[in-house]
């Protein structure tokens, strides 16, 4: 993969993402369906969650540069399946018009802090259609028909994932270490962490045909096998894993502080 995707495309497949999502809700037969994925949830409680996603990135993408994020009264949640699904729709709405008015360049405030991706609208895009398209696997996967996610969101998500929610400037609290990724489609992807942080970085082959430093853990899967794990979704099992699994386990427990 040779760059991330456009700002258009991003919007694109956020609308292709939501309208699934619609799908998969209209098909459930109650909105009391348990989301599997999401165990302490219904499939109502997963749209209500959306919805107020929704809600607050468009007023902060509006708001433009800030030391936090909006604050904004609790809303009118309805309770009929019609009208959660109309109010889901707005909100979509909502934030696509925000994303598009602000333009990919403007600054606004994020909650990632220290990491690789900057604080900008784009970057709000890039990780919100993350957002709506792993819900929609979790919908999918409520009412019995799971889908993979399309390639260009999962490609995507898997280098959006490493830099938004794994970069960091905080100390790694054990042992230098390395972890590669690598998915069946094309790309991979490195982290190196010290206490200098955590640090995401796109491999290729060498030119010169050496062999590049080994990691002490690979991890292989198709991208959307390798988003569904960082998600959660998934357990490692699922995945092809050499070296030292003990790193991976380090990882899933890390909760750096600031």
């Amino acid at each position: 993969m040779e760059k991330t995707l456009e700002f258009a495309d991003l919007l694109r497949l956020m609308e292709e993402r939501s309208a699934a999502f619609r799908a998969a809700v209209a098909a459930a037969p109650s909105l009391d369906v348990r989301v599997p994925t999401c165990p302490e949830w219904t499939l109502f409680d997963l749209v209500q969650h959306l919805c107020e996603g929704r809600r607050r990135w468009a007023a902060t993408v509006a708001a433009g540069p800030a030391d936090g994020p909006v604050a904004l009264p609790d809303p009118v949640v309805p309770r009929e399946r019609a009208a959660l699904l109309a109010w889901f729709t707005a909100e979509t709405e909502g934030l696509l018009a925000a994303l598009r008015e602000a333009g990919p360049d403007r600054g606004c405030w994020t909650w990632w802090g220290p990491s690789q991706s900057p604080s900008t609208t784009g970057a709000v895009a890039r990780h919100q259609l993350q957002q709506v398209a792993v819900h929609t696997y979790d919908a999918q996967v409520a009412v019995g028909d799971p889908q993979p996610l399309p390639d260009a969101v999962a490609l995507d998500g898997v280098e959006e994932f490493l830099t938004t929610c794994v970069a960091t400037t905080i100390a790694w609290p054990h042992e230098p270490a390395v972890i590669d990724y690598h998915a069946t489609e094309g790309g991979s992807w490195r982290i190196r962490f010290s206490a200098d942080g955590a640090r995401t970085t796109r491999l290729s082959a060498p030119a010169d045909g050496t062999r590049p430093e080994s990691a002490y853990v690979c991890v292989r899967g198709t991208a959307d096998e390798l988003v569904k794990f960082f998600y959660g979704r998934i357990t490692m099992d699922s995945l092809h894993v050499d070296g030292d699994r003990r790193v991976l386990d380090q990882l899933i427990a890390w909760e750096p502080e600031e």
